[in-house]
């Protein structure tokens, strides 16, 4: 069993969730005339939706709340604040998923106070129902158990602080000094139970030597204490 659940999805499966969503914002019969994504995650689902929907207008507010792939930070927080009026717009708010829903929140009360959308309805692609503050009014799938999944568009991000995670509590507990690109692959599966293209695992490794996290010599990588 994974230290860490993780489902690897795939861009098809991006494509087919959102026009699911998008089928049940239809059906409910709401279409907006402005979306707003939440950045970074809702951007590609709140595109696709703009397309599916037939919106034209598309806006973004950035509402951070995971600063580290499946390690959350301590609050929710909106970045680079800006007003817009959107008095008589329709909005519909999307992001990729819904877990504890702070950051879907925090966004939904800033546009209401500061943008003043006629109505303001939220989408996700998935609902992890058992530790979200919120219920969105439109969702594809609802998640039962907590889950990371890991998006398409945050492969090389996700990947880099995995491997990061692995190596400093290897380090931190004393288990592990030193690796190679095939232990670190190796690890990479038991920590977190999917195979992604060895690709991303060398330029993740790159990426933390670029950073000063690791040090290579001779092909053994070794963590950079501070």
């Amino acid at each position: 069993m994974p230290r860490i659940p993780v489902k690897l999805v795939t861009w098809d499966e991006i494509v087919e969730w959102s026009w699911g969503l998008a089928e049940k914002i239809m059906d409910d019969g709401y279409i907006p005339d402005v979306i707003i994504a939440i950045a970074r995650g809702g951007y590609v689902p709140a595109r696709l939706l703009c397309d599916f929907l037939g919106v034209e207008n598309l806006l973004s507010i950035q509402s951070q709340h995971w600063t580290e792939a499946a390690k959350k930070d301590e609050r929710a927080l909106i970045k680079f604040e800006y007003h817009i009026n959107l008095s008589g717009y329709k909005a519909l708010l999307v992001d990729d998923i819904i877990d504890t829903g702070e950051s879907v929140i925090l966004a939904r009360d800033f546009i209401k106070k500061y943008w003043s959308p006629k109505e303001l309805r939220t989408a996700t692609l998935q609902w992890i129902s058992p530790v979200a503050k919120i219920k969105p009014d439109y969702y594809y799938l609802e998640v039962k158990e907590w889950i990371w999944f890991q998006y398409p568009w945050t492969r090389l991000e996700d990947v880099t602080q995995f491997i990061k995670r692995i190596i400093e509590t290897e380090f931190k507990n004393n288990a592990r000094v030193q690796w190679n690109e095939k232990e670190l692959e190796e690890a990479f599966y038991e920590w977190y139970g999917i195979t992604v293209d060895k690709k991303y695992i060398t330029k993740a490794i790159n990426m933390l030597i670029r950073k000063g996290i690791l040090r290579s010599e001779n092909g053994i990588l070794r963590y950079v204490t501070q």
